[in-house]
């Protein structure tokens, strides 16, 4: 890593004879430290950003694929005219899917089937959701899904958070995100400090040099100025990433928590209403009002959902015990979201409480937003098209920085070499006492908070430091014995 320029060894990258042919200004103690970062982190942390790129481009065409693949049961043959009650589509699933208990259903609306959704100890996470035509009140199929997601888009989630492994895999994407922030704003500066202040270069910030000659010249202004084009979207990517990631989120999931600027809470308590002592549980003919099986509850709570003003699509949860009220939240997570939330008295139909996205604090509206569009929702094909494009760039960019590597390896006959030599070492040597005083607790900070990006970092660091000591080792002369007095 550029932080092991402890070791003080150079390492020149070029041959002495071409630095005599054309003189360069020698980089500052900063530059040659990011540059060695860059580099190091590039070269080591870029399969982790392929497989992340090529896994979220799968997971793009998810919505689309869904169509392909489960049209039947996620829209209905013909839109009639007037649906069905709530409680004939419940009791029609239930009697479909006579196992498990309900947990949350959408009512469907224009095409959209409506899905009720039952959970199941077996199943841990996942659920069984049945799909109902709401105007004939028919089942379309059933489908095993996760928070709503379909057997397919499920699997493609699971291999772009964790390649299938757990919790395991899910290390690789948050390394990925821990980084990749770093290297975008690295690869920046770098670039910058290459352009003179003249108006035409100036303009191969943006465009490459294409009179540059073919070599790794040319291949680092493709690189560049794509990374340049890609900046600001990969930095959204990686703050986004990094918000759910297991270590950093939690961390970021404290933060939020601490400043109180996390999504608000939906009391469900009923004031005044003590919940009913258990009689060992009703039967599915004779539920009692305000049970998740009780098929008229639904129509009360849908009713007032939308008398309270929650349009479009909803999903109600029951409670998960008797005595509380249930949850209607709206679910539509295209631009502009609706996501209101009420909790109403099953029996009654009373809002008990109401949390509208409008009032949430700033930081949780941004995080949730940021979410949805990550995962290309929230302004629908034009936010699948513009992460396309960004797994797509960030494909070429690392494909680009290992073609540089390979090219400027050394070809001499007596210089040969399989690979490039990195940066040159003695970056940290020449900071500033101040920089340092800075720099080392802000770099503890980001290692806390990015747990990962601490662990790597740290990693990089110790096996930099044994190479140039072992490096220091072999130039070291061996001193010859004198030899004894009279031989």
């Amino acid at each position: 890593m550029s932080v092991t320029d402890l070791s003080g060894d150079p390492a020149p990258d070029a041959p002495a004879a071409a630095q005599t042919a054309r003189p360069s200004r020698e980089p500052t103690p900063f530059a040659a430290l990011l540059t060695r970062l860059h580099f190091y982190a590039g070269i080591l942390v870029a399969p982790f950003l392929l497989v992340a790129a090529l896994t979220g481009l799968a997971y793009t065409i998810t919505p689309q694929l869904d169509q392909v693949l489960y049209g039947d049961q996620l829209a209905v043959a013909a839109v009639g005219d007037q649906p069905k009650t709530l409680a004939h589509q419940v009791t029609a699933a239930r009697a479909a899917h006579p196992d498990g208990t309900i947990a949350s259903v959408a009512p469907g609306a224009g095409d959209r089937t409506t899905r009720v959704v039952f959970s199941m100890q077996e199943l841990g996470e996942k659920q069984h959701t049945v799909y109902v035509d709401p105007y004939t009140g028919e089942i379309t199929g059933q489908l095993t899904t996760w928070f709503g997601s379909t057997p397919a888009t499920t699997w493609l989630d699971d291999l772009h958070r964790n390649l299938h492994l757990g919790e395991i895999g899910r290390h690789y994407s948050e390394i990925a995100a821990s980084w990749l922030w770093l290297l975008v704003l690295g690869g920046v500066i770098l670039w910058w400090r290459r352009r003179n202040a003249t108006r035409a270069r100036t303009a191969h910030l943006l465009v490459p040099d294409l009179s540059a000659r073919k070599g790794v010249r040319r291949t680092r202004g493709w690189h560049a100025t794509t990374g340049v084009w890609l900046a600001v979207g990969l930095l959204f990517l990686s703050a986004t990433g990094l918000t759910w990631s297991r270590y950093a989120g939690a961390n970021f999931g404290a933060g939020l928590d601490l400043l109180r600027a996390g999504t608000p809470q939906l009391s469900t308590t009923l004031d005044g209403v003590p919940p009913p002592a258990s009689d060992g549980g009703h039967q599915h003919g004779d539920a009692a009002p305000g049970t998740a099986d009780n098929p008229a509850s639904y129509d009360t709570v849908l009713t007032s959902a939308r008398s309270a003003g929650l349009t479009g699509p909803t999903e109600i949860s029951p409670a998960a015990e008797s005595g509380l009220a249930w949850t209607v939240a709206q679910v539509d997570n295209t631009w502009p979201v609706a996501r209101d939330r009420i909790a109403v008295d099953p029996t009654t139909g009373a809002v008990t409480a109401r949390s509208d996205f409008a009032d949430w604090p700033l930081l949780a509206q941004l995080s949730s937003l940021g979410i949805q569009a990550h995962m290309g929702i929230l302004f629908g094909p034009i936010n699948q098209i513009l992460l396309a494009a960004l797994a797509l760039g960030l494909l070429c960019v690392v494909v680009w920085g290992y073609r540089m590597w390979w090219q400027r390896r050394p070809t001499r006959a007596d210089r040969r070499a399989p690979l490039g030599a990195p940066p040159a070492r003695g970056g940290v040597r020449g900071l500033p006492w101040w920089a340092l005083l800075l720099g080392v607790p802000v770099t503890v900070a980001l290692g806390w908070a990015l747990p990962w990006f601490g662990v790597t970092l740290l990693g990089f660091l110790l096996v930099d430091i044994a190479l140039g000591l072992l490096a220091r080792r072999r130039r070291r002369p061996v001193p010859v014995s004198p030899a004894p007095a009279g031989s």
